[in-house]
This record gives C-alpha cells, structure tokens and sequence, in this order.
C-alpha cells in the first residue's frame, strides 16, 4: 500500500507545480483554436502551439515520446486521435481533433479539444458531428464531477459513459484507449477507463492527479492505427472526438488544471463548484 500512495498520489506542494503547466498547455490550445479554418494546415497549428509553449519558458511533452517530434497531435474527421501534424489543409466540414500538453519546471499538463470546421453548404453533417463533439465535452465533465464524490477511480468511466449512453445517439467509446495519471510524467499510473469496469481501481482522494480523456465515435469503437504507426482511424470510417483535462484532487475540493477557471463553466452543471489548489 505504502508503494502504490507514492506512485499515484501527489503532496500539496508537488499539485501546486503542477498548475502552470496546465495553464501554459491551456494557452496553447487556446491559440490553436483561434486559428482553425478552411486552408488552414495542420503544421501550421503545430507550429502556433511550440509557439506559445516555448515563450512561456516550458517545452512540448509530446516532442519527449519517443519517436514524435510535433507538439501536437491534429486528428481530422475518421482519425480519433494521435494524428500527425502535416501540410493536410483543413477543409469545411472537417472535424478536427487538438491534443497537446507542456512540460514545465518538471511537471505536465494534457488536454484536449474537438471543433468543427463551418461548413454553410452541408449544415447536416456540420449538426451531426457539434452533436458528437458535444457529447463527447459533456461526458468529460460528467467524469470530471464525479471526481468531486467519488469513492474509486472507476466511478470516472461510469460517469463518461452514462452520459454518452443517455444521449442515445448509440455512440461508440474506444475500448483501447484510455486516460491516465499525470505528474512528472505526463502518462504515469492509474488508468483512467471511459466505461464501466469491474475493477473499482484506487481510491479518490487528496494527491490524485489525472487525464480524462474520452474518445468517441458515431459508429463502431473498433479503431485501426494508420501506417504513419501514430494515427488512430475508425475502422467503419465514421467520424470521432476527443476531449482531455487534467484534474488534481486536493484536500479542499477538485481543480482543472488545464482550464483557466479552473473547470468552473464545465462543472456547473453539474452543480459541482472546483476549488484553486493552493
């Protein structure tokens, strides 16, 4: 027991270190987004978010990953996540995927956002794939909320999928991709499951530090890794999403340390109020 409470739980003072690089990994998808349209390439927001990164004194953790050297992954309609960044020019209708985080000082951040690119002459697709990406954003703080009642880590996955299932549009949640601790390393243990498991996984309480990170798409969940050897695609071709925080758990309450407020907007409705670490 002594051994797992080190490896997963943090001290008050090691989640105050790891706010700034939750705001700086923010900034930097902040500013990608800022710049999502029509023509606008992938590269191109791959170089927009070293940008911001590196003027706030931190550096890419993707670019730490073995054999990656982008700072963000960019993945476009059927690609789920862990695109690669390339001189692909984003195209109305496009559902796009950003993910990235920063190292800073030591400690990490990752998030992660979906939005869909305006399309006025298919308003049928554009509707079918914001209904997704809403889905998608809400069943993140679904399992975000329950963080702040959670007995067990599991409870997590059964908050993300009960929303997902409530929504009734038969959504599917990839299977062989999951959340994770964060800290030092910006994968470290628990898992963080998406959907119910058996396994009640370790307890909530002051010290945990994670990345939820629902992937969900509007076929089937069976996914297929490109011959890049990065990109994860649908196997049916359907479109996906994918939305991240990461969330520390302290002695006053939950903190989203990747969002600016702190997850205020995204926990309100579910009466949830987070609390600073401080």
């Amino acid at each position: 027991m002594v051994s797992l409470r080190r490896s997963i739980y943090k001290s008050p003072a090691q989640l105050r270190s790891m706010v700034e690089p939750g705001l700086i990994t923010a900034a930097a998808l902040e500013a990608v987004r800022a710049l999502i349209a029509p023509g606008v390439t992938t590269e191109e927001l791959d170089a927009e978010a070293s940008r911001v990164i590196t003027a706030r004194g931190a550096r890419s953790n993707f670019q730490l990953v073995r054999g990656y050297r982008h700072t963000i992954c960019a993945s476009v309609n059927e690609q789920v996540v862990h695109g690669i960044p390339s001189s692909r020019a984003l195209e109305p209708g496009d559902i796009v995927s950003i993910d990235a985080g920063a190292e800073y000082r030591g400690w990490n951040g990752d998030s992660a956002f979906t939005v869909v690119v305006p399309d006025a002459s298919r308003p049928d697709i554009v509707a079918e794939r914001e209904e997704l990406s809403r889905v998608t954003e809400g069943s993140l703080w679904a399992g975000i909320a329950s963080l702040a009642s959670a007995g067990h880590l599991a409870e997590v996955g059964v908050a993300i999928q009960s929303f997902i299932d409530d929504a009734g549009h038969g959504y599917g949640i990839l299977r062989d991709y999951v959340g994770h601790g964060i800290g030092r390393k910006m994968h470290e243990s628990p898992s963080v499951f998406n959907y119910r498991v058996a396994d009640p996984g370790p307890e909530v309480r002051p010290g945990l530090a994670v990345a939820i990170e629902p992937m969900v798409v509007i076929g089937d969940q069976r996914t297929r890794v490109e011959d890049d050897g990065w990109t994860v695609s649908t196997v049916d071709g359907t479109a996906g999403s994918h939305w991240e925080h990461s969330v520390a758990v302290h002695d006053d309450g939950i903190w989203v340390l990747t969002a600016p407020d702190g997850g205020k907007a995204g926990l309100a409705p579910f009466g949830v109020t987070p609390v600073p670490v401080v």
